[in-house]
């Protein structure tokens, strides 16, 4: 838990520290990226080495009976909704209308596709067509911008690291890679592919095991497309932010710290559960913790599908704000540059 709040405040620090101007913007990144490794690290040993919790079935917010009626309202709210402000907001950008609704078909799928849902065609179209379309929207929207922001090797080397530390939070706290011993496993290495259920349908999935390392990695398509998806996008959003920075310090405007908790707040999704839960425990018992432990882990609740998808609406929309506002900047910055000269 030291080692999490330590980095929390090294990069707490690292953000005053280019308010106040007490740091350039290039050393400021280099001590938010260090705050970020340092808090990512104290995460996930605080995650691994803690107890795991036991609840009941009892301790649940609600009964999974409820669980067809609030996947289906909120996967039909996600859908009409999309189509409507996609309509009126976008008229001439479907494709953000279209992004919405294949968010709300996600959390749909489970309660509309009758007998074997987790080997579905639809399914698997799901999940892998979904990074693909936010691909595209990107790439559509945003190209020319990113272009000139990774062309300096400081928002691209920052974006990269980011998107790396990201990855592997993900996949620690998920239990995907281990670096920790387990009890009762074989003496020799392990190297096997055996099927398992990853958002929504069921994949293929190589299990590597080490135990003398100790180490334990298990990867699948579906896996590595949404760990993946969600790790470019964080990546994506730091390397904005980072050139933000730097142009507006070019332009004199030093005291600019605008969407700094894009950075330190990327890590906050559904995949998280586990860790707040034990946070919670420490703070308030785990009769408080228990309702929010059933909401993010239970694989059946439509609220753990919310907050994948929800996390990867929230960190596109953020980026396709950045990037109005990195042009803004450039803007700002040629102008000063003009008056200058």
């Amino acid at each position: 838990m030291f080692v999490l709040l330590s980095g929390v405040s090294i990069a707490g620090i690292g953000i005053l520290a280019k308010r106040y101007e007490k740091l350039t913007a290039k050393t400021a990144l280099s001590v938010i990226f260090t705050g970020i490794v340092v808090g990512v690290i104290g995460a996930v040993l605080f995650d691994a080495l803690s107890p795991d919790p036991t609840y009941l079935a009892t301790s649940m917010p609600f009964s999974r009976a409820w669980y067809p009626l609030i996947g289906v309202t909120a996967g039909l709210t996600v859908v009409v909704a999309s189509f409507f402000i996609g309509w009126i907001r976008w008229p001439t950008r479907p494709r953000y209308m279209v992004i919405g609704m294949l968010s709300g078909g996600w959390i749909l799928y489970p309660y509309i596709v009758p007998g074997f849902a987790s080997k579905n065609p639809l399914g698997y179209a799901l999940v892998l067509g979904t990074p693909l379309f936010i691909g595209y929207v990107l790439w559509t929207d945003t190209r020319h911008v990113f272009r000139t922001v990774l062309r300096d090797p400081i928002p691209r080397r920052f974006g990269a690291g980011i998107a790396t530390v990201t990855g592997f939070f993900f996949l620690s706290i998920t239990g995907y890679l281990s670096f920790f011993p387990d009890e009762d496993v074989p003496a020799g290495t392990v190297v096997t592919v055996l099927p398992a259920k990853y958002q929504l349908v069921v994949w293929p999935t190589l299990e590597i095991l080490v135990p003398k390392v100790p180490f334990f990695l298990a990867l699948s398509v579906g896996e590595i497309a949404i760990v993946g998806t969600l790790s470019v996008l964080v990546g994506l959003q730091a390397s904005l932010i980072a050139r933000k920075w730097l142009v507006d310090e070019g332009a004199g405007f030093m005291k600019n710290t605008a969407n700094t908790s894009a950075i330190v707040g990327s890590c906050t999704c559904g995949c998280c559960g586990p860790l707040v839960a034990k946070v919670l425990i420490l703070a308030a018992g785990p009769s408080v913790a228990a309702p929010l432990y059933w909401v993010f882990v239970d694989t059946a609740s439509p609220l753990s599908v919310v907050f994948i998808v929800g996390s990867m609406l929230l960190f596109t929309g953020s980026i396709l704000h950045s990037v109005a506002e990195v042009g803004r900047s450039d803007r700002s910055t040629a102008i000063a540059s003009a008056q200058t000269n």
